[in-house]
């Protein structure tokens, strides 16, 4: 059961639909999933604020670009 657990916590982080093949599959009351599956959430949020402000010229693109950078970095935290 572990081994299932591991699986799904991983697979929130993997874009929007890992996140939702985790969110119908897994025993959401399973507080080490459940707790992966928030900060995905999250993670998954800032990406699209992160998108929103490539839409600034100049400065969003450069920020955008750092949030990008910040996402994928805590993305692979949160998988290991």
């Amino acid at each position: 059961m572990s081994n299932n657990r591991n699986i799904f916590a991983a697979a929130s982080y993997v874009t929007w639909v890992g996140f939702l093949i985790a969110l119908v599959a897994a025993d959401r009351s399973d507080r080490f999933i459940a707790h992966h599956m928030n900060q995905a959430l999250v993670l998954n949020i800032a990406s699209i604020v992160g998108g929103v402000l490539r839409v600034i010229p100049l400065i969003g693109s450069m920020a955008s670009d750092i949030v990008a950078l910040a996402l994928l970095v805590l993305c692979i935290m949160g998988i290991a």
